[in-house]
């Protein structure tokens, strides 16, 4: 039986409730054809399955902006198949991710989970991450088409794009991925574009499916759609999530009415049912086979994958190969990607890596020093089972024979942070770890009469119960609320912020007594995300005595604060004491001026970058500049390492001895930068968006009356006049490369440049060898130059290896907006070959040159 055979078994409101979520993270079983319950989830940096907290961990990898720093589309490959196989260990079949829109401007709230500033790479970067992901049979989702490139007034907005710039820059990456990388789905943005919002606008009829052939599902980004006729009518497939929404049986009333042709249901359906049938939903033991080769669940090469039900072992799920994951395997590839990420900018004096034999003393300083950030905010946020901060990571590294000292320099926080061991313990005092996990607090679970119905034992302070994730033995028409029990124990003596977050009552009793009785609410229009991840804050001093505990109950009433949110969020908060930022920042000049070296590890956190919002500054948050300054001028030798998803100004660069930016890099990170810090391997990354020297002088992320003009064009990162400190593409590594000259082979599809570089340099290394296209004299504004390729190669020592960089013909075309399509202005291309977008690195090629 084909899938037109099997839609042909549904009736019209069978049909229609398979395109609205069933809930929040999955879509309608439907026994009549064999399709099972379909669930989905975030990503792009770990699968988070449909539990949001530390009850379901998932691995972290490094983030999209670490990932495309690798340019190594090989490497992402490889994790876009780890994470298929934490997919399959979590009952995922669907991961939304890949997020390919672009670096339009650094003050993008979600930059850290974009790619990149340019198509290409995005494109590049994107199709191995889907290659990857599908190559398990799990169903990857390019996002968020399209022009979704900022955070404010997001849900509404409208972008104003003229159709070269949408052509050639924004939709190229979904382009490609669509038709290189075959991705199984696509979702449309909350934004409108050009006058339409995109769970209604043409792109979606026009050229994702009736011009580039997309034959996968085209899902809403979560609450988006709004109409029901319209957004029917322009090829939007599943509305999510579920189950209510603006199709259901208003849907079922338009095509009785013929507003809605049944046959565009039929078409949802059959997209549907397509990519159950790829991901193993759909059950094709009963003969409800595909109606072509695709339809029967291909990889992207074509091979069949293995059924969703397949075996697992290990820390995660077998992908079809037959590979385990274990808890080992999955921490060295990330560990490894990671440092594969890692961009040195500057590296005077060869400072680094440095000599573990030469070192007695080293401090380590800074705010993102103790606790590893290896996420950005919003739903690309996982709980991963451990992570590795900078600085456990380099005590484990040195070993015993090296002092390892510390300070937080300054803090850079607004929020009271989340409560955690070694401060937060059980109700009966005991430390995390002692009963066998990581149990640091308990949440009991009350009836309306304050009965317990049950007690559930947790890993720490944070709690989100989306869609009612709670114990099988909490009925929730019993449940009333929510109380955590713990005792928050004092490592010296001072005083303690304690408090929660979230919204709805929340009442705060410490040793017996009750210190808060408040209602949280959010400010009028205020986004989700907000709710979920940076609610309202309430917090009680509390002083203690070195080495004393205090009992801390919290209790949270359920009710009308949870209707808006797809459940309860809830947050016990814990701010230990501190001295002043003055006073810490002398104690960290101290401690450099007595160590060999000083590595200050600052950065952003999710308070600055998140989903939901833009940055109004790219300045790092609090003194951290003066902190990197003062230690500098203690320590020649000062290392700083930028621990940011996105980039921030570095008015400092020249005044320190080197400059490592880390990115996000995941759950590995600290053991990751220890690798890198002392020359075990070394740091392979490019820069992936330009890095910005001042403020200002980029695209505006605010609309002005609900319209976000593109008025810059293609001119974006390195495209455009902005001067940046330093460029696309830049990264030092730990040699030195000499290009030779280069030649190229040229056909009307592509052309293969090469060129032998030598590493000159006294270590192994890796060259990201780029090709620049540009075209003087041009009758069509252009860009300066535009990366038209890459590839990597590693040599030894002396070593000589000859690089081939594919470009595409399509790297040299633009679109004609009079005739509709792509061209070649006939004439000759120019190409330069080098290590980034700089002028000054760059060397001639052999040009392009093209009749038509």
């Amino acid at each position: 039986m084909n899938l037109e055979s099997l839609v042909a078994t549904l009736s019209l409101e069978q049909k229609v409730r398979l395109l609205t979520g069933a809930d929040f993270w999955s879509l309608h079983p439907e026994p009549a054809v064999g399709l099972r319950r379909l669930v989905v989830s975030d990503g792009p940096a770990g699968v988070r399955g449909e539990i949001w907290d530390e009850r379901d961990t998932s691995a972290n990898v490094p983030s999209p902006t670490a990932l495309a720093a690798t340019w190594d589309e090989t490497r992402v490959e490889a994790i876009g198949r780890l994470l298929a196989a934490e997919a399959r260990r979590k009952g995922v079949d669907v991961l939304l991710a890949p997020t390919v829109n672009l670096h339009r401007s650094p003050y993008g709230g979600r930059h850290f989970e974009c790619f990149s500033e340019d198509p290409l790479l995005t494109a590049r970067i994107g199709v191995a991450y889907v290659r990857g992901v599908q190559s398990g049979g799990v169903g990857a989702t390019v996002k968020h088409f399209v022009a979704n490139d900022s955070e404010t007034q997001r849900m509404s907005l409208d972008a104003r794009v003229d159709e070269r710039t949408l052509r050639e820059l924004y939709l190229a990456p979904f382009e490609t991925i669509v038709g290189e990388g075959e991705v199984w789905a696509v979702m449309a943005a909350y934004n409108g574009v050009n006058g339409a919002t995109m769970t209604e606008n043409p792109l979606l009829r026009d050229v994702l499916r009736d011009e580039w052939g997309f034959d996968g599902v085209v899902m809403s980004d979560w609450f988006a759609t709004s109409s029901t006729e319209a957004a029917a009518n322009a090829a939007l497939d599943l509305v999510m999530p579920g189950p209510s929404g603006p199709w259901g049986a208003a849907l079922v009333a338009s095509v009785r009415a013929g507003a809605v042709p049944e046959a565009e249901v039929d078409e949802k359906v059959r997209r549907i049912l397509r990519l159950a049938a790829r991901v193993g939903a759909l059950d094709t033991a009963s003969d409800t086979a595909s109606d072509t080769a695709s339809d029967t669940g291909t990889g992207a090469g074509g091979s069949p994958v293995a059924p969703h039900s397949a075996q697992v072992s290990g820390f995660a799920g077998a992908p079809r190969s037959g590979e385990a994951y274990t808890e080992e395997r999955v921490a060295a590839e990330v560990r490894a990607a990671a440092a594969a990420g890692f961009v040195l900018v500057r590296n005077e004096g060869g400072v680094l890596p440095l000599d573990p034999a030469g070192l007695r003393r080293v401090a380590v300083l800074g705010p993102n020093a103790e606790v590893a950030r290896t996420l950005g905010g919003g739903s690309a946020t996982v709980f991963p089972p451990y992570t590795v901060s900078p600085l456990d990571g380099l005590r484990a590294a040195v070993g015993d024979g090296v002092e390892v000292t510390h300070a937080i320099g300054v803090v850079a926080h607004t929020r009271t942070p989340i409560a955690r061991a070694p401060w937060l313990a059980l109700p009966d005092g005991s430390a995390a770890g002692t009963h066998g996990s990581g149990h640091c607090a308990e949440v009991r679970y009350l009836d309306s009469a304050g009965s317990v119905l049950a007690v559930e034992p947790r890993d720490g302070g944070a709690f989100n119960w989306v869609m009612g994730s709670f114990p099988e033995a909490v009925p929730r028409e019993r449940l009333a609320a929510i109380e955590v029990h713990a005792m928050i124990r004092a490592t010296e003596a001072g005083t303690y912020l304690i408090g929660s977050s979230g919204l709805g009552r929340h009442r705060l009793i410490v040793a017996g007594q009750e210190v808060y009785d408040v209602v949280l609410t959010l400010p009028p229009g205020a986004d989700i995300v907000e709710g979920m991840l940076t609610p309202p804050q309430r917090t009680h001093p509390v002083p203690l005595a070195a080495g004393e505990s205090v009992e801390v109950r919290l209790v949270h009433d359920l009710g009308r604060a949870e209707a808006m949110m797809p459940g309860p969020t809830l947050q016990l908060n814990l701010e230990t004491p501190h001295g002043t930022d003055e006073e810490e920042i002398e104690r960290a000049v101290a401690l450099a001026r007595d160590a060999d070296v000083a590595v200050v590890v600052v950065g952003t956190n999710e308070e600055v970058e998140s989903e939901g919002f833009d940055r109004t500054s790219l300045a790092l948050p609090g003194r951290q500049d003066e902190l990197v300054r003062r230690v500098a001028a203690a320590n020649p030798r000062t290392i700083v390492v930028v621990n940011s998803g996105a980039p921030v100004l570095l008015p400092w660069h020249d005044e320190v001895a080197a400059v490592l930016l880390t990115w996000f890099p995941g759950q590995e990170y600290g053991n990751a930068l220890a690798d890198v810090l002392l020359g075990r391997v070394e740091p392979g990354g490019r820069l992936p968006t330009s890095w910005p020297l001042r403020e200002g002088d980029h695209a505006a992320t605010q609309p002005v009356d609900g319209v976000l003009a593109y008025d810059e064009g293609p001119a974006i990162g390195y495209r455009g006049e902005v001067e940046a400190l330093f460029p696309f593409g830049h990264g030092l590594g730990y040699t030195s490369w000499e290009y030779g000259p280069a030649m190229v082979r040229q056909d009307e599809a592509t052309a293969e440049v090469t060129v032998l570089v030598r590493n000159t340099g006294d270590r192994p290394g890796r060259e990201v060898v780029q090709v620049y296209a540009s075209r003087p004299h041009s009758a069509i504004e252009r860009s300066p130059r535009w990366l038209a390729g890459f590839a990597t190669v590693d040599a030894a020592p002396g070593e000589e290896v000859a690089a081939t960089v594919t470009v595409r013909r399509r790297a040299v075309e633009h679109w004609d907006v009079a005739a509709g399509r792509w061209a070649v202005e006939p004439g000759t291309f120019r190409l330069e070959i080098g290590s980034s977008s700089d002028a000054k690195t760059l060397s001639e090629a052999p040009g392009l040159t093209f009749d038509h």
